[in-house]
């Protein structure tokens, strides 16, 4: 009988196990898993979850490292020495049989046996005086070692203490790169041996859908920051764009919760079940929930929908035109926009009329400009109809803003979530805003700040070609001046923020971004003839543009009748209402990859808030394995 610890030829262990380094932060291997070969990446997520104390495992799945395809190959040894470079504190979880070490084995009955992980009862993982988290980590491992060392490290954010770290990190150049990035999801339903997982290859635990279910401070702490941090790194390292204003925003965010955390680390408070309450109730209106989200708010008359009317700039772009807006007295009522030339004609027949149902909605906002445009793309049956809207100030913005988005899904401003909607846009603007008092940042730039850590390479280059010529071949360190100053007068409007909160804020600021939650892959559609790019997103499929990265036409899932796969020709197909077919074949993924991608978002649009706790591992399965 074999005798674990004793390494094979192959490099696995002769009991069958290997280990297995998993990033739950970018910088850092924090967990070392001890795996057998069989067992389905769905059973290693519940496990690991588990351990981690993360609810929700059915957001998250396991991402191959991504290679950057401009840099040649290195030799084994180049990559464990790069790896070993970007290590912050070393392992989590170091290597070997002792009990820091997680292993995984195969489960008892099938893949879909393990208890739920939803409970309400848990204990609340925050501090109640300044927001920060409290450590869960004496209930994963006992009185092991790891207690001892550091034991909230998942739940602390990691900083970034070297630029140079961010410049060795893989940044997609084009929508492309950014699609090749999604060909390393792993499968749910195979096993690691089945999709070439070789022994200490590592692995990053991240979010794969898009669509977080009761995202709850008082419990969630360490959720939150594996948002924060898978956040902050698609903002860094520009999987998503962003305006030099937001930039800055989430830099000044980011700088915040740095500092936040050096301080509630040193300092950890306890404090009486009143306050508990009090931090509970002012962190109620920051849940996240992107889909039926139930808000405090009273609706004063439930028996009327909203409307809403004003003159708006409305523009309809067409090739080599030169015509700008045109202002209309606008009416919103239900899911439909009606144009009039005029107030006094509003009882007449409109010019142009929109049904925003199933439309694209996309904001195209300068804050320091004072541009406020709202971009749709209305389906019709060629295609897609584009309409800019222009919006005078914020507040009309704001409201203009948060109907779109409502009547994109269907909805009305009579359902409960679209005066939360209203508050978040608003929000949002106001946490870009420049501080015109000049005396509130100080005079002398402090040391515990370095925007080469905080903004984006692109914006540092930007910003540096932005001073003219006279200007570009001054010292970095008069550039470095200058992005820091701008980051303290954005840190104004967040500097009065708790911990969790700066976390949240930062997370939903990330949820407002025109390219949020949409996972690319290359695809050839029935018919095409080049490739192009199939986005999926949490409610629908857009064909997109590969070059410029436009919607072509967008799909809603809830018009969606059924979805197959023929396995043999790797084609994926698609059929909606009205006898509408979309079939495409993924020319660098496997179209596995895709349809589980389509039936975990149909699973998480099933969740409820007043369902059984336990996660239906087996209608999970069903809907994105493909052959259950």
């Amino acid at each position: 009988m074999a005798l674990d610890g004793i390494r094979m030829p192959d490099g696995c262990y002769a009991d069958g196990t290997w280990e297995l380094s998993v990033h739950v932060t970018d910088l850092k291997c924090d967990v070392t898993l001890r795996v057998t070969g069989e067992v389905h990446i769905g059973g290693v997520m519940l496990k690991l979850v588990e351990k981690l104390d993360i609810r929700h495992p059915e957001e998250l799945s396991l991402l191959k490292k991504p290679r950057d395809p401009t840099k040649k190959k290195k030799k084994k040894q180049d990559d464990q020495s790069e790896d070993e470079a970007l290590e912050l504190e070393g392992p989590l979880i170091t290597p070997g049989s002792g009990p820091d070490v997680l292993y995984i084995g195969p489960l008892k009955g099938s893949i879909y046996s393990s208890p739920g992980l939803y409970s309400k009862t848990m204990t609340p993982t925050y501090d109640a005086h300044d927001g920060s988290p409290l450590s869960p980590t004496s209930a994963w491992f006992g009185d092991s070692a790891l207690s001892e060392g550091n034991p909230g490290i998942l739940a602390v954010c990691q900083p970034i203490t070297s630029p140079e770290i961010l410049a060795k990190m893989f940044k997609p150049q084009a929508l492309l790169d950014k699609a090749k990035i999604n060909q390393g999801w792993l499968d749910s339903s195979r096993s690691l041996m089945e999709q070439d997982v070789k022994e200490n290859e590592a692995l990053l635990l991240r979010f794969k859908y898009y669509s977080f279910f009761d995202l709850n401070p008082k419990y969630d702490a360490i959720r939150i920051n594996q948002l924060y941090e898978q956040s902050k790194w698609a903002i860094l390292l520009e999987e998503i764009e962003c305006t030099e204003e937001e930039m800055m925003m989430f830099a000044a965010l980011q700088y915040h919760v740095n500092k936040l955390s050096i301080m509630s680390s040193e300092n950890h408070l306890n404090n009486s079940e009143k306050e508990v309450d009090e931090v509970d109730a002012a962190l109620s209106d920051l849940e996240i929930t992107l889909e039926g989200g139930k808000t405090s708010t009273i609706l004063g008359d439930i028996t009327s929908i909203p409307e809403l009317a004003d003159y708006i700039k409305v523009f309809k772009p067409k090739k080599l035109t030169l015509k700008g807006y045109k202002q209309y007295w606008c009416t919103f009522k239900d899911t439909s926009i009606s144009c009039y030339k005029s107030k006094e004609e509003s009882s007449g027949t409109p010019a142009h009329q929109m049904n925003l149902r199933g439309c694209e909605v996309t904001p195209d906002v300068n804050i320091s400009g004072q541009k406020f445009n709202i971009k749709l793309l209305i389906p019709v049956a060629e295609g897609m109809n584009e309409i800019w809207l222009r919006c005078d100030n914020e507040k009309q913005y704001a409201h203009w803003m948060a109907a779109c988005r409502l009547a994109s899904k269907g909805k009305t401003m009579a359902d409960s979530s679209y005066n939360l909607e209203v508050q978040n846009i608003l929000s949002f603007l106001k946490m870009q805003h420049l501080n015109p008092d000049p005396q509130l940042i100080p005079e002398q730039i402090t040391t515990d700040i370095n925007p080469e850590c905080l903004v984006s390479p692109r914006y540092l280059k930007k910003y540096r070609n932005k001073q003219g010529k006279g200007f570009k071949k001054q010292m970095p360190g008069y550039i470095r001046d200058l992005i820091t100053a701008r980051i303290l007068e954005a840190h104004q409007n967040v500097a009065q923020m708790s911990l969790i909160e700066a976390k949240m804020r930062f997370i939903q600021a990330w949820q407002s971004l025109p390219e949020f939650g949409i996972t690319h892959f290359i695809a050839r559609f029935q018919g095409g003839k080049k490739e192009e790019l199939i986005g999926i997103a949490y409610n629908r499929l857009i064909r997109m543009d590969a070059s410029t990265g436009d919607a072509i036409k967008t799909w809603r899932f809830s018009n969606m009748k059924q979805w197959n796969v023929n396995w043999e020709i790797k084609m994926v197909t698609v059929e909606f209402a009205d006898e509408v077919r979309l079939s495409f074949v993924c020319t660098e993924v496997d179209c596995k990859v895709v349809h589980e991608f389509i039936g975990g978002y149909i699973f998480l649009s099933t969740r409820a808030k007043d369902q059984n706790e336990s996660l239906d591992e087996e209608m999970f399965y069903k809907l994105t394995s493909g052959w259950v």
